[in-house]
């Protein structure tokens, strides 16, 4: 319930306060809200450049909390804005918790206006904001249920377009493809090949790429083949050449994916690693703010709490790989709260625990968690979870397979997600792609091997 506070109620030394923590879509909404699209506040790049070296949020941004104090606490419903004088002390960052106090610093009797000292203050104890409010303070009592305000969510696009801006300049790395013997396959490769993202070395038999090429008006010109006799052996070369160090990548052709996978995992490859292989699907949907990570939904059918530890760790090399310094990690289950019923909040908790004592390092973890949870700050208000994790999850892991197989899908073909997919827990990447998958899908699969392969240039899995 909202409830006043009317002039003759109202006495020199009140004061109200609320806190609001800055999110990057705080900053993005009131952008949106405003049309301010200064890249101080949205160009990370740029404001790196900037004497504040990071991006800030609009100092207005600070100036609408005031706003909100004004006209939901003290004086409250009925308030009547006047004027305002704002002087920004300092800068206010993604993740800065704003507390802002509105302080009764004189009544007009004559006029029933009432002046207002107002201060936003940083979680450091930094003054970021200060200044002084003029109202019109009401007469009568009200009170009047808080609205509820809809869930906004941002839509993005372009992520394939600004993934490709990113990786090209690396430059091209040396992938085996894994038999690619048919129009599908053969043209992914071809097409990342096109865009500057991969120096295709195509593994099989070269009479049946051959005629794929022809079935499909492809040019094999300057397109390396390695003739192998089937699929098997072309996935036996393919892991060899990658323990050899000839070639920075796999990818999937038209063979079954266990026939690529046990190559990698055979020990004369030296591929293997003290990691489990793991798959992540790098999501982005329109009802989402940011990319996010589903894991694992192709390798791992019922994972234990083991492989799931490694799941977790690989798909924190790839946020890390792609820019999120520390990811937030989501355990879904059915449910929130731990369950012995449920082997996945069991799963979920033991996870949160590992992270606490270092055995899984470089993100934050949070489970188990519905979900609504995850993605959802209303869903986790309603239901008073209080979490770094909850509604902006990075990383969504799933108790197995088959429930991250639909939940990808599900977002793919009724969400208009647009995703890629790779394997870790190798000493390289393997792109592992389905015969369903787009041409925008292979592409972006193959841009995300790069940024993989260059990155383990310098962090070695």
């Amino acid at each position: 319930m909202l409830r006043n506070h009317t002039f003759d109620e109202l006495a020199v030394g009140d004061s109200a306060s609320l806190e609001r923590q800055l999110t990057q879509e705080d900053i993005q909404l009131f952008a949106v809200m405003s049309g301010d699209v200064n890249p101080a506040h949205l160009d990370a790049e740029y404001a790196a450049a900037t004497q504040f070296h990071g991006v800030i949020a609009h100092g207005m941004w600070g100036g609408a909390l005031i706003s909100a104090l004004l006209g939901t606490q003290l004086p409250g419903p009925g308030t009547v804005y006047l004027g305002q004088t704002l002087k920004f002390r300092a800068p206010v960052r993604v993740g800065d918790r704003l507390t802002v106090t509105a302080t009764v610093a004189a009544k007009d009797e004559a006029r029933r206006r009432v002046t207002l000292a107002c201060l936003c203050v940083n979680q450091d104890g930094q003054t970021v904001i200060d200044g002084e409010a003029s109202v019109l303070a009401p007469t009568e009592k009200i009170e009047r249920p808080a609205a509820t305000l809809p869930e906004v969510r941002l839509r993005t696009d372009g992520g394939l377009r600004r993934l490709l801006q990113h990786v090209r300049p690396m430059g091209p790395i040396r992938v085996a493809v894994v038999h690619p013997c048919d129009p599908l396959s053969l043209s992914g490769a071809l097409d990342a090949r096109e865009a500057g993202l991969i120096e295709p070395l195509l593994v099989g038999p070269r009479a049946r790429i051959e005629a794929a090429a022809l079935e499909e008006g492809i040019s094999l010109a300057g397109v390396e083949i390695e003739d192998v006799p089937h699929s098997h052996a072309a996935a036996e070369r393919a892991a060899e050449l990658a323990g050899q160090g000839a070639v920075q990548a796999l990818m999937k052709g038209s063979l079954h994916t266990d026939e690529l996978v046990g190559a990698v995992l055979d020990p004369a490859a030296g591929l293997r690693t003290k990691r489990r292989l793991s798959h992540c699907f790098l999501m982005q949907t329109p009802a989402y703010p940011r990319p996010f990570i589903i894991t694992d939904a192709a390798i791992n059918i019922a994972p234990t709490l083991e492989h799931k530890a490694d799941i977790v760790r690989n798909a924190v090399t790839l946020a890390h790989a792609i820019g999120v310094a520390e990811p937030r990690v989501a355990i879904l289950a059915a449910v929130e709260t731990v369950n012995p019923a449920m082997p996945a909040t069991l799963d979920a908790a033991a996870l949160c625990k590992m992270a606490e004592r270092g055995q899984i390092a470089g993100a934050v973890l949070d489970g188990p968690l519905a979900f609504d949870n995850a993605v959802s700050a209303a869903a986790a208000r309603v239901k008073g979870i209080d979490s770094p994790v909850a509604g902006q999850a990075d990383v969504l892991v799933v108790p197995d397979l088959e429930s991250g197989n639909m939940l990808a899908k599900q977002l793919e073909y009724m969400g208009d997600a647009a995703s890629a997919g790779i394997v870790l827990g190798a000493k390289l990447p393997i792109v592992l792609t389905s015969r369903a998958d787009s041409r925008e899908a292979r592409i972006a699969s193959c841009a995300i091997a790069v940024l993989l392969a260059h990155h383990f240039r310098s962090n070695p899995p």
